[in-house]
């Protein structure tokens, strides 16, 4: 009884240990201009690049798997994508002046696209979108910069609802810039100098203040990162502080522009407009 009661202290502690620095270890993919990444659970990576106009498909080690795209506004192609999104069976790419989100199975195979700018019904149109996350119970939700608000769809494109709109009191936004969700399908936006925090219905239940203005957030698994184009902060979600931690980064001299940040079985990934430069915690 002893041994397991301190296995599941070491368990509970563990959880709550932020790794503070990071040492330098390889890069890995070569592009243009990389506007933003995501790893799923299978250990698969995805990036999109709006000079190319292009989505690649990378495993951990930097082969490259598949790829599409192309500049235009036909299916599979693409005009200025800012942001993807994965989890094991699907890929989400927000094609942001095409005002569509595309859906792709995991072998980037097209299955259907998310357009309502020309809708009659002016609550469920979105234009020039910043991005789109799917959450555990298959709600998708999609960054509308147009209209300054996130709109909430089921997976065949249905309207469910709007958040953070200019109705929303402290919790309106002004300036949003990306989001990401939670293991427990709390939805994290970050907005000047604020990360927001909505439940899945959309009820705003808190706001972390962050040192300076933010680019990318990312949430995998428990762990929350958040970057300027300078620094990266780290949070665990399992931690009921949620605090931000800020990270250093050793082994690499040269001066770097930070797209996006995750971290994916212990190690942190870190985009560049160029490559992904992967660090492990010393």
């Amino acid at each position: 009884m002893c041994l397991k009661i301190v296995l599941f202290l070491l368990l509970i502690l563990s959880s709550k240990i932020y790794p503070q620095q990071f040492q330098y270890e390889r890069s890995i993919g070569i592009f243009k201009n990389a506007t933003s990444f995501y790893i799923n659970s299978t250990g698969v990576v995805f990036i999109t690049d709006n000079i190319t106009d292009e989505v690649y498909q990378l495993d951990t080690l930097g082969n490259l798997l598949n790829f599409i795209g192309g500049y235009g506004w036909e299916i599979n192609a693409f005009d200025d994508p800012v942001d993807i999104f994965a989890d094991p069976l699907r890929v989400f790419v927000t094609d942001k002046n095409n005002h569509r989100i595309q859906r792709f199975d995991k072998n980037l195979n097209f299955i259907f696209q998310f357009y309502s700018r020309e809708s009659e019904i002016e609550e469920e149109r979105f234009g020039y979108p910043l991005g789109a996350i799917l959450s555990n119970l298959g709600d998708v939700y999609i960054l509308d910069s147009e209209n300054t608000r996130i709109l909430k769809f089921d997976l065949f494109g249905n309207f469910i609802q709007k958040i953070g709109g200019y109705d929303y009191g402290s919790f309106s936004l002004s300036n949003p810039k990306q989001l990401a969700v939670s293991m427990q399908n709390e939805i994290y936006v970050i907005d000047g100098n604020y990360i927001y925090i909505y439940d899945n219905y959309g009820t705003g239940l808190n706001e972390i203040e962050t040192p300076e203005e933010m680019l990318s957030i990312r949430i995998i698994f428990q762990w929350l990162t958040v970057n300027s184009e300078d620094s990266i902060y780290l949070s665990n979600l399992n931690s009921k502080e949620q605090k931000l931690i800020k990270i250093n980064l050793t082994g690499f001299d040269e001066d770097i522009k930070i797209v996006s940040s995750l971290i994916f079985n212990s190690k942190l990934y870190v985009l560049t407009t160029n490559a992904i430069l992967i660090f492990f915690p010393s």
